[in-house]
C-alpha cells in the first residue's frame, strides 16, 4: 500500500517532521508494508455491486494492527464518567480522576454513567486511527476520539489513515474517502478541529 496525498492541519505534519521524525517514518513503513491485494477477498452481496471482489476493511485493518504492534504502537483507553445534567458535565468533564469524577457527579445527586474513548495506536503523544469503515467514523475520530485525547494533553498529533477515492471505490457503499475528508476539514475552518491532524489518503501499489 502507499500514501497517495497527505494533508497537515494546524501544522501537525510540521510538528512531527521537527520533533518525532522516526514516528513519521514509522507511519509510512506500516503503510507500505500493508499488502492491500491480499485483502480483496470480499464477496459484495449490495445490489450494485453484487458478485463484484471487493478489498475486505476487516482484513485490512487486521494488517495495520499487526504492523503498528511489531513498532510498539498500542492502544490507548480512558474511562470517565458521564450523567444528563449541564451544569454538573461541566463541573466534572476536566476532572482527570474517574474516582473524583464519578463523586462529583453522584454528590450532585445524578447516576455516573462509566463510559470510555479510545484511540487505536499510540506511541510518544501521537495517535493515529486507521479508519476503513463509515464515513462518518472519520468526524468521530477528528472531533471525538482525537481531540478529546489532545484536550486532556495525552497526545501532540492525530493522525487519521483513510483510503483514497480509488480504493473507496472497492469497498462496500459507505466508507469514508480522503479526498471528501479533505474537503470537510477545510470547509469547517483552520481553528475546527482544534487538534493537529495529519490526514493520510492510501491505496494498493
Amino acid at each position: 500500500m502507499k500514501m497517495i496525498q497527505c494533508y497537515s492541519h494546524l501544522n501537525g505534519l510540521e510538528f512531527l517532521i521537527v520533533h518525532k521524525p522516526e514516528l513519521w517514518q514509522e507511519i509510512i513503513n506500516v503503510i507500505e508494508k500493508v499488502d492491500a491485494f491480499s485483502t480483496l477477498t470480499k464477496i459484495s452481496s449490495e445490489k450494485t455491486k453484487k458478485g463484484k471482489l471487493l478489498f475486505s476493511p476487516a482484513a485490512l485493518n487486521a494488517l495495520f494492527k499487526d504492523e503498528f504492534s511489531k513498532l510498539n504502537w498500542q492502544e490507548m483507553r480512558t474511562h470517565y464518567y458521564v450523567n444528563e445534567d449541564l451544569q454538573t458535565t461541566k463541573n466534572s468533564v476536566a476532572i482527570r480522576d474517574e474516582r473524583i469524577q464519578k463523586q462529583n457527579i453522584e454528590n450532585a445527586g445524578f447516576t455516573a454513567y462509566r463510559t470510555y474513548n479510545q484511540v487505536d495506536f499510540v506511541k510518544d503523544r501521537v495517535a493515529v486511527e486507521v479508519q476503513f469503515g463509515k464515513y462518518f467514523a472519520v468526524q468521530y475520530d477528528l472531533h471525538v476520539k482525537h481531540t478529546f485525547f489532545f484536550e486532556r494533553g495525552d497526545i501532540d498529533v492525530g493522525v487519521e489513515i483513510i483510503p483514497m477515492h480509488s480504493l473507496m471505490k472497492m469497498m462496500s457503499s459507505g466508507v469514508a474517502w480522503y479526498e471528501n475528508e479533505l474537503t470537510n476539514i477545510v470547509r469547517e475552518g483552520r481553528s475546527n478541529p482544534s487538534v493537529p491532524i495529519i490526514l493520510i489518503g492510501v491505496a494498493p501499489e
